[in-house]
């Protein structure tokens, strides 16, 4: 026994270095590159950078035999031909599409085949299937990145002008933008109040004019009636503004305080109380009122002058109108009165102080003609 274990040791190993080299065999001719294969002739149009022997050839991505040549064609220095090796099964027709792609991180090209249709496979020529590879498939990366960044120069080039105008006008409303940041706050302000939004504004500072009570002796109150229309002035007085001149940046606009009624119709009460508390038979004109004195008033100035200190202005000129409408008199009052500060409580005061001088002056002169 001891004498013939080796050659049966040995004669296994032999029977297993045999099978391997049968499998071996089998794997080369199945899958390993020894299979039933075809060649086929790509005729490249342009160059082919970076493709080499032995790369893949892929159809509709599945990897089916690869590159075995390369060579230049002797004719036309332009082509390369590409001699492939696919698997014989390949269904590879006249119309495949052939292209070149760029895998991994490397980027190495392999040849694409795309199926297209069921036509018959290509015909041969000089023993081989040609096959033509599309013109912009064998454009290089680098070319493909030169012409694109060429066509961009292009359009850059082309729209210079229009690109300088449009930064220049950028710049422009910009500056503007800047300039006038202080207004576009107070504009959106003002839109969030408009539509109901942002801080609820301030209620305003409601003043009033007072009609005098005390009057110089009048020796006789006239029996006829008196009525006064609204006083006429021009459309800078109808408002409820305390005024100021001159208006504008330079002195204060009071936006925070108003008269309880526009100007003129304020004036035209205080002045109907003035006389009523004279004694005067005195209203307002209405279709039922047979009045046979009328008086007439029109407003020149009632503001806060700032041209030098503060002070109120009250300017009136007024007639009085028979009931045949013959003019019985007319008299211009005038009254300045000093403001205390230059503020909307001092104006309205001063303002105030004004208007009762030139009521009671009214008042008395009115007395004389009628």
């Amino acid at each position: 026994m001891e004498t013939r274990a080796p050659y049966a040791l040995v004669g296994l190993l032999v029977i297993a270095a045999i099978g391997t080299i049968f499998g071996f065999v089998y794997w080369l001719n199945n899958t390993g590159g020894l299979s039933k294969r075809t060649v086929y002739e790509i005729q490249f149009e342009n160059s082919v950078s970076g493709l080499l022997k032995g790369a893949a050839v892929l159809f509709n991505g599945i990897r089916v035999g690869e590159v075995a040549n390369l060579q230049l064609s002797p004719d036309d220095p332009r082509k390369v031909s590409a001699m492939v090796a696919v698997a014989a099964d390949t269904p590879i027709r006249a119309d495949t599409h052939v292209g070149l792609e760029f895998q991994g991180l490397t980027g190495a090209p392999v040849i694409a085949l795309e199926g297209r249709s069921k036509m018959p496979p290509p015909a041969a020529s000089a023993g081989l299937p040609v096959l033509k590879a599309d013109p912009a498939a064998s454009v290089s990366m680098t070319r493909a990145a030169r012409d694109a960044l060429l066509q961009l120069q292009g359009l850059i080039s082309e729209s210079s002008e229009p690109l300088h105008s449009t930064l220049t006008n950028l710049s422009t409303f910009s500056a503007a933008l800047a300039r006038n940041s202080d207004r576009l706050d107070g504009i959106i302000s003002s839109l969030e109040r408009l539509t109901g939004g942002g801080p609820a504004a301030a209620s305003p500072i409601i003043y009033d004019l007072k009609a005098p009570h005390d009057f110089p002796p009048i020796t006789k109150i006239p029996s006829a009636q008196l009525s006064i229309p609204e006083p006429t002035a021009v459309l800078m007085f109808d408002t409820q503004k305390i005024l100021v001149r001159p208006s504008g940046s330079e002195g204060p606009t009071f936006s925070n305080a108003k008269w309880s009624d526009n100007i003129p119709k304020l004036i035209q009460a205080r002045i109907i109380q003035s006389f009523e508390n004279a004694n005067f038979r005195v209203a307002r004109p209405i279709e039922s009122l047979t009045a046979s004195r009328q008086l007439l008033i029109d407003i020149r100035s009632f503001q806060l002058s700032l041209a030098a200190a503060p002070q109120a202005e009250a300017e009136f000129s007024a007639k009085i109108l028979g009931d045949n409408g013959q003019i019985l008199g007319t008299h211009i009052f005038r009254a300045t009165v000093p403001a205390a500060a230059a503020d909307a409580p001092a104006a309205a005061a001063a303002l105030d102080n004004a208007f009762g001088k030139v009521a009671t002056e009214l008042v008395v002169w009115a007395s004389g003609l009628m």
